[in-house]
């Protein structure tokens, strides 16, 4: 007989434990099923924030009361909850938003088979690199420098982006394949799996693709455009939670354009400060705001990461050159991610990126701008309702035509006459009446593209 409080007792009585939670579990995924069954049969989304909150209160409530650890039952919660989520989502067929990639992917096949296609749906400019760009590109050979580098990037980049910045050092840059990467790099070096991120509405689609692929949390603001994409604070402080590690920003904003002024980032910041959160500010855009511009960095705050790219800038998306600037510490952490998954960006793009910095850009901001004045004063004729960007590559119209109840279905429509538009829900599940147009073609294309649109919603 096993003598209770024994070695073999305990092993058996938490083997016991374990088999009564793993059967709770699974009682608790045969019960989300059932949910997601009426939730398909009522049409409505498969997340709930206020539910969610709701369990969450309760779970920390009987944490506190018995004594364990919060932050881990909260993480523990958030993987149950995660796991109901893309239960369901499986159930609704996989049903997931179409985002601009899967319609740009579908564009290019439909070109591979001889079809036209007016490109409106990806923030890639139709304009080249800087000329200096193409003269470095032809010198790479000759000077040899085509070979592994230091895993943060070459000094004399680091050095140039840091640079562009006041009290920026270049151990403070990490250069990455893009700035795609320095977000993964970001999130998956600061958070671990059950944690959360507040990410606001319309939005990137990437930054909550990250933080699934490591088995974090998405929280969601969102923002309207009755309030002209505002987020409102009281709101982002209700999410943040015990769990709760940081909150992502990206202004100008992708989609909407939307550009926060300096008063409502630095409560932002001071909010993060009270929390110890960090931020990730994902700047991309910022050389296309059409006014007065504050990048994270200008707050000094040492819990800021901030991510840019040479894509848009130079108009440079293939040569996949991004960077994140951060204190020491945090620059480490993404490092060994960068280490671990590629060791470094390409040598020769690297160089070409170093000739691109200091190039006058002016010529391609007022361009762009220019182009969405085009895309605003034609969607003015339209059925559509939009605010004007404060900068970036696009416009975000609600569609008012009783012709479509979705943006899926003027997409695809749109698609065989050889348009390409980007779903506005791809953005956001509540943006089903919103669509994306990019600014990245000639003028004349944007017309005859915003022709065949205004067609199809009158």
């Amino acid at each position: 007989m096993v003598e209770k409080h024994s070695l073999d007792y305990l092993r058996e009585e938490m083997q016991n434990i374990t088999n009564q939670i793993i059967e709770l579990v699974h009682d608790r995924m045969e019960v989300a099923k059932k949910i997601g069954n009426i939730k398909q049969q009522l049409k409505i989304e498969i997340e709930d924030e206020k539910v969610e909150n709701d369990i969450k209160k309760a779970v920390l409530n009987l944490t506190k009361d018995i004594g364990m650890d919060v932050e881990f039952s909260g993480r523990l919660l958030n993987l149950l909850l995660s796991e109901s989520v893309k239960l369901q989502n499986v159930q609704n067929n996989g049903n997931k938003n179409t985002t601009h990639i899967a319609i740009f992917m579908k564009a290019k096949e439909l070109e591979q088979n001889g079809k036209k296609i007016i490109h409106m749906e990806v923030g890639e400019p139709d304009y080249p690199p800087p000329i200096r760009v193409k003269e470095e590109l032809a010198k790479i050979y000759d000077n040899k420098t085509y070979h592994y580098t230091e895993i943060s990037g070459i000094p004399q980049l680091r050095r140039a982006i840091s640079q562009k910045f006041s009290n920026i050092v270049p151990e403070q840059v990490l250069v990455t394949p893009g700035g795609r990467f320095a977000v993964f790099c970001a999130i998956s070096s600061l958070l671990k799996s059950g944690d959360e991120l507040i990410n606001i509405e319309p939005s990137w689609p990437a930054y909550k693709e990250c933080a699934d692929f490591i088995g974090a949390k998405t929280r969601t603001l969102k923002t309207t455009l009755e309030d002209k994409w505002t987020p409102n604070l009281k709101t982002l402080e209700s999410l943040i939670n015990v769990n709760t590690k940081m909150i992502i920003l990206n202004y100008p904003n992708n989609p909407t354009g939307k550009v926060l002024d300096s008063h409502l980032l630095e409560k932002i910041v001071s909010i993060a400060k009270d929390y110890n959160l960090y931020i990730l500010s994902d700047e991309v855009y910022s050389d296309y705001s059409f006014g007065k511009y504050h990048s994270i960095i200008d707050f000094k705050y040492d819990q800021s990461i901030m991510v840019s790219s040479f894509s848009k800038t130079y108009g440079m998306t293939g040569f996949r050159v991004g960077y994140g600037i951060a204190n020491n510490n945090i620059i480490s952490k993404m490092r060994k991610i960068q280490a671990t998954s590629i060791t470094s960006v390409a040598e020769p793009m690297q160089y070409s990126a170093l000739a691109a910095i200091g190039n006058d850009i002016q010529k391609n901001i007022d361009l762009i701008q220019s182009r969405i004045k085009i895309i605003c004063k034609r969607l003015q004729q339209m059925k559509t309702e939009f605010i004007f960007p404060d900068g970036a590559m696009y416009v975000y119209p609600k569609i008012l035509s009783e012709n479509y109840s979705d943006d899926i279905s003027l997409v695809y429509d749109l698609l065989e006459k050889g348009v390409a538009i980007a779903p506005g829900s791809g953005f956001g599940n509540s943006y089903k009446k919103f669509i994306r147009i990019s600014a990245c073609q000639s003028s004349k294309l944007l017309n005859d593209g915003l022709d065949i649109l205004e067609k199809y919603l009158k």
